[in-house]
């Protein structure tokens, strides 16, 4: 007895669908990597932490997180700056490299969310 199955083959479907889990994956490696960076900021009122966003390019699939003041730049840049506890210079970068793996693993469940249909 020959058993015999039917297969049909849904290519632009399966592109969307995994293309749609990538960025859902980029956006959440995204807001992961700002958490972990709004927890080394350096605070003084407040405004640097609040004005850090992630944002990511649906058409390039590219994310990023960046802060939005006049001086972020030289506060993440310097290091001679003394800050509080926990808060330090680098804020960003670190949390970055750190954060890698992590940011790999939440892209790939989504990706893998997409492929199952869920």
């Amino acid at each position: 007895m020959t058993a015999r199955a039917r297969l049909t083959w849904n290519g632009a479907a399966v592109l969307r669908g995994t293309r749609a889990g990538a960025v859902r994956g980029l956006r959440a490696g995204a807001e992961h990597v700002l958490e972990r960076s709004r927890r080394r900021v350096p605070i003084e009122e407040g405004t640097l932490e609040r004005s850090g966003t992630a944002s990511v390019d649906e058409e390039a699939l590219t994310a990023g997180v960046s802060y939005d003041t006049p001086y972020a730049v030289r506060q993440h840049e310097n290091l001679n700056y003394r800050h509080d506890n926990g808060r330090s210079a680098k804020f960003l970068e670190g949390p970055v490299t750190e954060e890698a793996g992590t940011v790999a693993e939440i892209i790939a469940a989504q990706l893998r969310r997409s492929l199952r249909g869920r």
